[in-house]
C-alpha cells in the first residue's frame, strides 16, 4: 500500500527497444514507498533510459511498472505529475547562466504555474512571494544545501558550484513539488569517495522521510534496493547478498558492454542514445 509521500514501484519483464536493438530489458522490481533504490550498471547499459521510463518520461515496450499504482507505459502522464527529475544529463539540467536564487525562483515558479492549485495564482502576491519563499527554504533545507555558504551566497553562478553543490540544488527543485517518486542520473559522476558518501546520506534523509527515491549509480552502497541493468541484470537483492560474489561479478562485468540481446557494443550504445533523443523531443 501506498503512503501519503511515497510512491510503491513494481516492474515486470519491463523492457525498451530502440531502432537499433533493446536499450533494456527484463527488469523486475517491487519497491515499498519510501524505498531508496539504485539502477546499477555500467554506462551504455540503458541505466538512464530506465530512469525515464520508470519516472513516465520514455515509453517502454515491453511488460510493464506500477509508480503508486499507476500502470506504465499506459498511464505516463500520472506518473509524470508525482514523479520528479533531479539532474538527467541531456534531458533536466541546471542552466548555467542563472544564479543559485535565480534558478531556485524559476523552479517554484514552473512548478507553481504547471503543478500548482489554480486558486493560488489568485492570492494576493505578497502571500504568493511569501509561501513561494517558504517552499524554498524547505526544499534547500532537506537537499543539505547552505546558500550562505557559497562563494557570493545566493548570487553564486550555477556553473560555479561544485559538483555535489550542483546535485543537491538539482535535488532542492525537485522537491519544490513535493514529489512522491525522486528520480536522478549519474549520483556518483565526478564525486570523490567522501562526496559520494555525502550524496548517499542525503538520498537516506530524503527517503527516510517517505520519498522514494530512485539513482543511478556505478556503484550502489550495501544498504539499499539495487536494480541492475546489462546482460547481467537480474531481479534486484539487497546489496549485501551479493558480496560474496564480488570476485566472480567483477570478471563477468567485463561482458555487461555487450549485452546478448544486441549484436554488438555499438547498436546497444547507438540504441540508448535514440531512446533519449525521443525523450528529449517529448
Amino acid at each position: 500500500m501506498d503512503s501519503p509521500h511515497g510512491a510503491a514501484v513494481k516492474a515486470e519483464n519491463f523492457g525498451l527497444k530502440g531502432p537499433r536493438g533493446w536499450v533494456f530489458r527484463g527488469m523486475g522490481l517491487d519497491a515499498e514507498p519510501g524505498s531508496l533504490i539504485a539502477v546499477e550498471g555500467p554506462s551504455g547499459s540503458g541505466r538512464t533510459c530506465l530512469l525515464l521510463a520508470l519516472t513516465g518520461r520514455m515509453k517502454a515496450t515491453e511488460g510493464h511498472a506500477e509508480i503508486a499504482g499507476h500502470r506504465l507505459p499506459k498511464h505516463m502522464t500520472a506518473v509524470r505529475r508525482i514523479a520528479a527529475l533531479g539532474p538527467v544529463t541531456g534531458v533536466n539540467e541546471l542552466d548555467q547562466s542563472l544564479t543559485v536564487a535565480e534558478q531556485l525562483r524559476e523552479g517554484a515558479l514552473l512548478q507553481r504555474r504547471y503543478e500548482g492549485p489554480v486558486r493560488a495564482l489568485l492570492r494576493p502576491r505578497g502571500e504568493r512571494r511569501a509561501g513561494t519563499q517558504a517552499r524554498i527554504d524547505a526544499a534547500l533545507a532537506a537537499a543539505g544545501l547552505d546558500l550562505a555558504g557559497l562563494p557570493k551566497g545566493p548570487r553564486t553562478s550555477v556553473r560555479d558550484l561544485e559538483r555535489l553543490e550542483a546535485v543537491r540544488l538539482s535535488v532542492a527543485i525537485a522537491l519544490l513539488g513535493s514529489p512522491r517518486l525522486l528520480a536522478l542520473d549519474d549520483l556518483d559522476l565526478k564525486l570523490s569517495d567522501a562526496e559520494r558518501a555525502e550524496a548517499w546520506t542525503l538520498l537516506r534523509a530524503i527517503a527516510a522521510r517517505g520519498t522514494t527515491v530512485l539513482a543511478v549509480c556505478s556503484d550502489a552502497p550495501d544498504d539499499v534496493t539495487v536494480l541492475r541493468t546489462g546482460a547481467a541484470a537480474a531481479e534486484p537483492e539487497d546489496k549485501a547478498a551479493e558480496k560474496a560474489e564480488a570476485d566472480t561479478e567483477a570478471a563477468a562485468s567485463v561482458t555487461d558492454e555487450n549485452p546478448a540481446d544486441t549484436d554488438d557494443t555499438d547498436d546497444d550504445t547507438k540504441g540508448t542514445d535514440d531512446a533519449l533523443a525521443e525523450a528529449r523531443r517529448d
